[in-house]
């Protein structure tokens, strides 16, 4: 049998395979079987699509070129990459993937497949936390000269936008909220990049943006904490270390153990995932605009390896489930390198910091 006679034959079949799907499918069908028979068909279908669509809606964002996506939305736009344009286009840009990514914001899903899928609204939850800082220091530092001047209008609505509720699911939902936080930001945008309006304003000053990584620094401190603590440590009390008149409201043991609950351990794990997602498009925003401020600082090459170690948070995850093996132990603890690639470029960040406050 030649190629040719071999594909003429497979027609035949795939014909037949389809005619029987539509059958199945047929009204006429379905009154012939019964109302068990056709539920029972409902019912293995709906599950097929949900199990489906679960898969599909379980894979985070990949990363985007924040300087390109800046270019395109200037030239759309007919605009000029003025100061602080990046950075607006990246908030943007991190906001609309959080609404449209494949299955749309699902921490307030009360349906399946968004109500069992939770790796996913963690995820959602870090990079929305990242969002949240950032749109924070644009109203309070980067739109401001000085702590006495006002307040950006847009930005003033905003920031409190974004800190909605991340589940409320209607009246209103958290996507309408955070949507209306957008087009504040778009607002706010059109302003910036205006040469005729005077008063939407970004200052790209090693101050500001020092306090903005002062933050970050603290986000990613928490973070590692927390996944380190899913293999358990026993940890000494630091809270009044340096200062011998500090007083807490509380007393607290000098010694305790700290352990992550193992249905907690990947709900940290995507959290902190999120988080660094986000950041790492935030930097990279950071780096364009605050270019000559870095370099009259030295300080380019700091912000690129920082960058680079947060790249390494979002490599493909090559294990079906996220292992929590021994620190030495024979399998895999992803808790531990995520935490590893966060404390290092939580490192990187003091240093730079450091960098930005010297004269």
């Amino acid at each position: 049998m030649d190629a040719q006679e071999s594909v003429s034959s497979t027609k035949p079949k795939l014909g037949q395979k389809v005619t029987q799907v539509a059958t199945l499918y047929n009204p006429r069908t379905w009154k012939e079987k019964g109302l068990w028979w056709t539920l029972g068909l409902f019912l293995v279908t709906y599950v097929v699509v949900v199990i489906v669509l679960g898969f599909i809606w379980s894979r985070s964002p990949g990363e985007f070129d924040v300087r390109e996506y800046a270019q395109e939305t200037a030239k759309k736009g007919q605009q000029k990459l003025v100061p602080g344009y990046a950075t607006t286009v990246a908030a943007i840009h991190i906001a609309e993937t959080l609404l449209d990514k494949p299955g749309g914001y699902l921490s307030n899903d009360l349906t399946p497949p968004g109500v069992y899928l939770d790796n996913i609204p963690n995820w959602e939850y870090g990079a929305l936390t990242e969002l949240r800082d950032l749109v924070r220091a644009m109203r309070n530092d980067f739109s401001r000269s000085q702590t006495q001047s006002i307040e950006d209008k847009d930005l003033q609505v905003a920031d409190p936008q974004f800190n909605y509720d991340s589940n409320s699911w209607i009246l209103p939902s958290s996507e309408s909220e955070y949507r209306k936080g957008v087009e504040a930001l778009y607002r706010y945008l059109n302003r910036l990049a205006d040469e005729k309006a005077f008063d939407g304003q970004f200052f790209t000053r090693a101050d500001n943006l020092s306090v903005y990584l002062q933050v970050v620094e603290k986000r990613l401190g928490s973070l590692a904490q927390r996944l380190a603590a899913g293999v358990g440590q026993a940890r000494f009390n630091l809270d009044l270390a340096g200062d011998p008149n500090a007083r807490q409201s509380t007393p607290t043991p000098a010694q305790s153990q700290v352990k992550t609950p193992w249905l907690k351990i990947d709900d940290v794990f995507f959290e902190a995932r999120g988080y660094t997602w986000a950041l790492v498009h935030t930097l990279k925003a950071l780096e364009v605009d605050f270019n000559d401020v870095l370099a009259n600082k030295n300080a380019l090459v700091s912000l690129k390896q920082i960058i680079r170690e947060l790249e390494n948070t979002q490599s493909f995850i090559w294990s079906p489930m996220i292992l929590n093996g021994t620190g030495f132990g024979p399998m895999a603890n992803h808790s531990l390198i995520m935490a590893s690639y966060i404390s290092r470029a939580n490192a990187a960040i003091i240093d730079l910091r450091n960098l930005l406050l010297q004269g």
